[in-house]
C-alpha cells in the first residue's frame, strides 16, 4: 500500500496475529475494522472447558471449539521472548496476575487484553460476528459476508480495500491416518479436545505424536491413567522404552496397525490392548470463507503461493496472511522448545 494513502481494511481474527495487525494498520493512518466471532479477543488463548461433540474433529456438522488450551497449560517459553517487541510481557503485580517466568495461559490473554487496551484496538473489533465469505470484487475491492454468531443471522455485505487474515491455525485438527481403525472398538479424541485428565482414570492409552502437547499431555494423564503407550517419530530404538522417571509410560515407535479385538500393533514388533487412542498430531490450515478461484491453496499443509509467507503474489497487497509461519527446534521427546511467530 502506498505510503499516506488510507485504506479501509478488514482483519479477521482478535487474536494475537490480528490484534498486533491491526495497531500497526492503525499507526500508518488506515481504516481497520477486526472481525471476531468469540465475545472477546484472544484467539487460541481463550480457554473453555468446553469440547466437541466429535472429539475427533472431522465430522465438518460438529459445533466448533476454537479453543485447543487445555486447563493446565503454561507456556514453555520464559515470558521475556514471547512479547511484541515494543511492549514487553513483564510480570504486573495486580490481583489476580500470574507473575511467574512461564505463566499459565490465563496470563498470556491477560497480556493481549491489555495490548488492546493500551493502543486502543478494542473500539474496532466487532465481537460475535463470523466471517462467512471474503472474495475479490470486479471493482479490485474486497467482499467481506458476515453473520451474528448468537443468532446465524447475516449481518453485513461490506466492502474493503484489503484483507488481512489472521484467523490462527489450532482449530481444524488433523489425525493420524491408521490401518484398521474403522474396526476397531476403541475410542478416539484428538489433543484439540482434551481439557482435564479425569477422562483417561484407569484407561490404557495410544497417544500419537512427540510435539509440545504429547509431552505435556501424555506426563498429566499418566498420573490416572493406568497406562500410557507414546507412538512417535522419534522413536528409534526399535523396542519400546519405558521413559525414566515414570513407572506406566513407554515410548514406542509408529503404529502399524489396529484390530477388532482392540490391540493396537507397533512398527517395534509390540502389541497391547488399549481403550483410548488420544492424537496429539497437530492442525490444518483452514479458510473456509475465503475464495480466490484456486489462486490460493493448501497443499499437503502449506498455504501458497505466498511471497515471504504473507502475500500471495496475484493479489498483493490487498490481500495477505499474519501468523501463519511456526518454528519448531526439536531435541528429542520430552526436549521441545516452539515459538509462534506472529
Amino acid at each position: 500500500m502506498a505510503q499516506n494513502s488510507s485504506k479501509n481494511v478488514a482483519v479477521i481474527g482478535a487474536g494475537s496475529a490480528g490484534l498486533v495487525t491491526a495497531r500497526e494498520l492503525k499507526r500508518e493512518g488506515h481504516s481497520v475494522v477486526v472481525f471476531e466471532q468469540e465475545n472477546q479477543l484472544g484467539g487460541t488463548w481463550v480457554y473453555t472447558p468446553a469440547t466437541e461433540s466429535d472429539p475427533v474433529g472431522i465430522d465438518p456438522n460438529r459445533e466448533i471449539v476454537h479453543s485447543s488450551l487445555y486447563s493446565s497449560l503454561r507456556v514453555n517459553l520464559p515470558r521475556e521472548v514471547m512479547g511484541f517487541w515494543d511492549y514487553p510481557f513483564v510480570a504486573k503485580k495486580k490481583p489476580g496476575r500470574d507473575p511467574r517466568r512461564y505463566p499459565g495461559h490465563g496470563e498470556v490473554l491477560n497480556y493481549l487484553n491489555d495490548f488492546a487496551v493500551d493502543f486502543g484496538i478494542i473500539g474496532v473489533v466487532r465481537f460475535g460476528m463470523e466471517v462467512g465469505f471474503v472474495g475479490k470484487m470486479e471493482n479490485g475491492k474486497w467482499k467481506v459476508s458476515c453473520r451474528k454468531r448468537e443468532n446465524d443471522v447475516m449481518f453485513a455485505n461490506e466492502e474493503y480495500d484489503a484483507v488481512v487474515i489472521c484467523n490462527g491455525h489450532y482449530t481444524e485438527p488433523r489425525i493420524a491416518d491408521i490401518p484398521g481403525i474403522e474396526v476397531w472398538p476403541g475410542k478416539q479424541i484428538h489433543s484439540h479436545n482434551y481439557r482435564v485428565p479425569d477422562p483417561f482414570r484407569d484407561q490404557v492409552v495410544v497417544l500419537i505424536g512427540g510435539a509440545a502437547s504429547a509431552t505435556d499431555i501424555s506426563r498429566e494423564i499418566a498420573e490416572v491413567a493406568k497406562e500410557v503407550h507414546i507412538s512417535s517419530r522419534s522413536a528409534t530404538s526399535g523396542v519400546p522404552m519405558k521413559l525414566p522417571g515414570y513407572d506406566n509410560i513407554w515410548l514406542h515407535n509408529m503404529i502399524e496397525a489396529v484390530g477388532s479385538d482392540g490391540g493396537v500393533n507397533f512398527q517395534d514388533g509390540s502389541k497391547i490392548l488399549a481403550d483410548i487412542i488420544l492424537h496429539c498430531t497437530g492442525y490444518k490450515y483452514h479458510f473456509p470463507f475465503l475464495e480466490t478461484n484456486g489462486i490460493v491453496t493448501v497443499d499437503d499443509n502449506r498455504v501458497g503461493p505466498l511471497y515471504k509467507h504473507v502475500f500471495p503474489p496475484t493479489f498483493a497487497p490487498s490481500l495477505s496472511f499474519v501468523g501463519l509461519p511456526w518454528k519448531v527446534k526439536f531435541r528429542g521427546f520430552m526436549d521441545l522448545h516452539f515459538k509462534w511467530r506472529t
